[in-house]
């Protein structure tokens, strides 16, 4: 049965009944209400993940973070990443929250600057996913290179069955499936490998991504996707052998039965001839992107009053009572929808919903429903006799649309997070680099 089959969604009964359950029980349940998310992976797999949803298990994963050794370590696939992705993708926990614990285990803050750029990141990808919304699904400039040959637009089927010989490329494609979580240089390895070397178009290597990963946010994957394609970068980024071997441990090359006679051999002007078209550099004009600005961010806000006439809408940002519209509002009923457009554009698998649903459970007052969030928002609204509809700021551009078309029923209130940075004078968003030598100094200092 297909996901978008409204018999099979609109049984609110049999979506409630998986709030709360433990792992093993969550997955099986999972797989028969939501079918088309059982596949790729092996249940067993799902069930033996040792990342768990929710606020308790964010708060022990934050507990273990440290700044210095992740400065010194953290592109090696065994250094001191901080793994907390998952939960700051879904609103878990927020990027000023992680910057306030790494602050708070340093003497001074730059110590904690290498950490706290990388939030950074994440930071300027929703800053310009806010100001491009879709448009993120397409190339942002022309590619900084003209590669050699045509692109395919879907994932090969060897590369989906880690099947491709490569000792590296299977061993992140299957812990993508199994895990759905991949270490930063391996997810970039994968990507260039994809793009460069077998001419992937990015789209459908970003739309993998996005199926498999814990941490599955369409503007830090598909932008950087872009970053690595060369279609929101200066340049494209490719990698080789040498490059895994040294922040690896040689754990992949060692042992592959390729070694020698990789894709990826050679240094990079060799590989940069093999993949790209040289000669006359390609002319792009400066990329300009004009921030989205305070009012858009604020659009329909207003001071939340803390009584219960309110409903707190949970979406994908914002899985967990951390949210600050829930804060603001701490008796109002909470409600997250199951989107079937959700469902059937981004595909997500069984690991991502058991994730999704380990981090509701943990939400008091919690309704779930499936369908079409503008019409189900609406509809609570009038039976609950509330008049607002509060929700923590999100820059998801189907959010934004069903807001839209809720304006006239019943008032929304946004609700910002804590702040990060002071975006004030950020005018332009065209490149990290602009982005992050304005607003760096904010980011280095604590919550007031």
């Amino acid at each position: 049965m297909s996901q978008t089959d409204g018999n099979c969604f609109h049984q609110r009964d049999s979506i409630e009944r998986l709030i709360g359950l433990e792992r093993e029980r969550l997955v099986d349940g999972l797989a028969a209400v939501f079918p088309d998310a059982d596949r790729v992976q092996r249940r067993d797999d799902v069930k033996a993940m040792t990342i768990r949803g929710g606020l308790s298990a964010a708060a022990a994963r934050l507990a273990t973070i440290d700044p210095i050794a992740y400065a010194r370590t953290r592109n090696h696939l065994d250094g001191a990443v901080t793994g907390l992705s998952p939960w700051i993708r879904h609103g878990v926990l927020s990027l000023a929250e992680v910057r306030d614990r790494a602050l708070a285990l340093v003497q001074d803050p730059r110590e904690a600057a290498k950490l706290i750029s990388e939030l950074g990141w994440r930071d300027y990808w929703r800053q310009v996913h806010l100001a491009i919304g879709d448009r993120i699904h397409d190339d942002i400039e022309p590619p900084a290179a003209a590669a050699r040959g045509a692109s395919a637009d879907r994932m090969p089927e060897d590369v989906l069955d880690a099947a491709t010989g490569m000792r590296c490329i299977d061993s992140f494609v299957r812990r993508l499936h199994d895990q759905g979580w991949l270490h930063n240089h391996e997810r970039m390895w994968l990507a260039s490998w994809l793009v460069h070397v077998r001419r992937v178009r990015w789209q459908a290597g970003a739309d993998w991504f996005l199926e498999h990963l814990l941490d599955a946010d369409p503007a830090s994957n598909h932008l950087s996707w872009q970053w690595i394609a060369g279609t929101f970068s200066a340049k494209p980024y490719i990698f080789n052998r040498e490059n895994i071997e040294s922040h690896s441990g040689g754990v992949h090359c060692s042992p592959c039965p390729l070694l020698g006679r990789c894709d990826v051999e050679g240094d990079y002007g060799l590989l940069s001839e093999r993949l790209f078209l040289t000669g006359t550099p390609i002319q792009r004009p400066a990329l300009r992107i004009r921030p989205a600005g305070p009012s858009a961010m604020a659009a329909g806000r207003s001071l939340p009053s803390k009584d219960g006439t309110a409903i707190v809408w949970l979406t994908l940002d914002s899985v967990s009572d951390a949210s600050p519209a829930a804060r603001a509002n701490p008796d109002a009923t909470r409600v997250f929808v199951v989107d079937p457009a959700w469902l059937a554009r981004e595909r997500p698998t069984l690991k991502r919903l058991a994730f999704l649903f380990e981090c509701l459970a943990e939400v008091p007052r919690l309704e779930v429903h499936v369908g079409d969030p503008a019409t189900l928002l609406a509809a609570r609204a009038r039976a609950l006799g509330c008049e607002r509809i509060c929700l923590a700021e999100t820059p998801c551009p189907a959010v934004g649309r069903a807001a839209a078309a809720l304006q006239g029923t019943v008032r929304i209130e946004q609700v910002a997070w804590p702040e990060f940075c002071d975006r004030g004078t950020v005018r332009d968003l065209g490149r990290f680099s602009r982005y992050w030598s304005q607003v760096e100094a904010s980011a280095l200092r604590p919550t007031r």
